[in-house]
């Protein structure tokens, strides 16, 4: 390997150069799923203690940026998939082509089916009413990421349960097809373990880590249209969230004079 140089002089820590010289090659040489030297051969190439080696590495873990394998070594972890929970009104489909990948979907179920206590309690309709339920698995770039179930309420968008889509989006079709616009959204997130199930369908190990994402959409009118259960590999998936300050009084806008739209919307309120 390349004998780039650790700056013994710098004030900057031996890790974080050596993390900075290794992220280099990740994304420029390396592949995903290759093995990088092992930490005596980055001891012997950057000059450096194993202590060193092994706290960069440590981060480059914690980062995303690598894998281990116990007996094995240390690979190229693959690249995270970004979603954005704060920014534009857009869907995942959208989104992922905007961020130059490549989306595919297989729809598993789309079928009327009377509403759960817990998505009619979303939807503001009462239990046992008819609602179209909606299950895909989606793919970016080839690689199975995301299992999304919606449910609609059936009598504000019947044609679904008919429509095909299969590489469309749901909130394309919404708009432009029904008139359904939609303005907003509420969504709830945390970390589960995958079941056999879903294990299966997203190539993972049973009790792989997985983000869950529970959303309500609303229209313009404040109706819900949709909610909706997903749930992301954890080791593809990376959800970026953008923060606005909202000034006190005094400073030099206040709150009350803020206007929606210099706030960010949401970018990940579907699919």
């Amino acid at each position: 390997m390349a004998q780039e140089k650790i700056d013994l002089s710098s004030h900057i820590p031996y890790y974080l150069q050596l993390m900075d010289l290794l992220k280099e090659k990740i994304n420029v040489i390396w592949k995903p799923d290759e093995q990088i030297p092992c930490e005596l051969e980055l001891c012997e190439a950057y000059g450096i203690s194993r202590t060193v080696v092994r706290q960069a590495l440590n981060e480059l873990e914690r980062d995303g940026f690598i894998y281990r394998r116990k007996g094995k070594g240390t690979f190229v972890a693959q690249p995270k998939i970004n979603e954005s929970l704060v920014q534009r009104l857009t869907g995942f489909y959208q989104d992922m082509v905007e961020h130059g990948h490549k989306t595919t979907t297989q729809v598993l179920r789309n079928i009327v089916v009377p509403a759960s206590e817990k998505a009619a309690s979303y939807l503001e309709i009462s239990s046992g009413t008819q609602v179209i339920e909606l299950r895909r698995l989606r793919f970016v770039d080839q690689a199975p990421i995301q299992i999304v179930t919606s449910y609609l309420p059936y009598d504000l968008c019947s044609q679904v349960a008919e429509m095909d889509l299969t590489n469309r989006s749901l909130y394309e079709l919404l708009e432009r097809d029904l008139g359904l616009l939609i303005a907003r959204g509420k969504r709830f997130i945390e970390a589960v373990a995958a079941n056999d199930e879903e294990a299966k369908l997203l190539c993972v190990e049973r009790g792989a880590p997985l983000v869950m994402l529970d959303s309500i959409s609303y229209l313009e009118d404040g109706r819900p249209i949709e909610y909706y259960h997903a749930l992301h590999r954890g080791d593809r998936s990376r959800f970026e969230v953008e923060l606005v300050r909202v000034r006190e009084r005094g400073e030099n806008k206040r709150a009350s004079e803020i206007n929606c739209s210099d706030l960010p919307q949401s970018n990940i309120l579907a699919k």
